[in-house]
């Protein structure tokens, strides 16, 4: 069985930092989409930044403050956030498409989701 799970969450100050990893069981990270997306209560689910080999892919609302990337000796993805801003608040996934393609921002498109980490962003 394939599981993510998610650690690095946590409450951080206006313009702070946080490392959110990914780490992946009974899988081999290969050349497959994963992704993150961020969610708020009531709201669809937000697919903000995917990588897939050497290709990264990023929303407007996080470009040029996040960074994702991946281990694949450690089966581990990380997201590396920066600027941190109270808009960034949310759960936040991580999730696999594996053995499936699609548009990377689409929760549809993947089939395996970790549990979810809290990040705050508050003075």
């Amino acid at each position: 069985e394939v599981q993510l799970v998610e650690s690095g969450g946590g409450l951080v100050q206006p313009g702070g930092s946080l490392r959110l990893s990914c780490v992946a069981s009974g899988y081999t990270f290969t050349r497959d989409l994963m992704c993150c997306f961020r969610q708020l209560p009531g709201k669809e689910r937000e697919g903000f930044a995917a990588i897939s080999g050497d290709n990264s892919n990023y929303g407007d609302s996080v470009k040029g403050r996040f960074t994702i990337s991946q281990d694949n000796a450690k089966n581990t993805l990380y997201m590396q956030m920066n600027s941190l801003k109270p808009m960034d608040t949310a759960m936040y996934y991580c999730a696999a498409a594996i053995r499936r393609g699609g548009t990377w921002y689409l929760p549809r498109n993947y089939n395996v989701w970790g549990q979810g980490t809290q990040v705050t962003v508050s003075s």
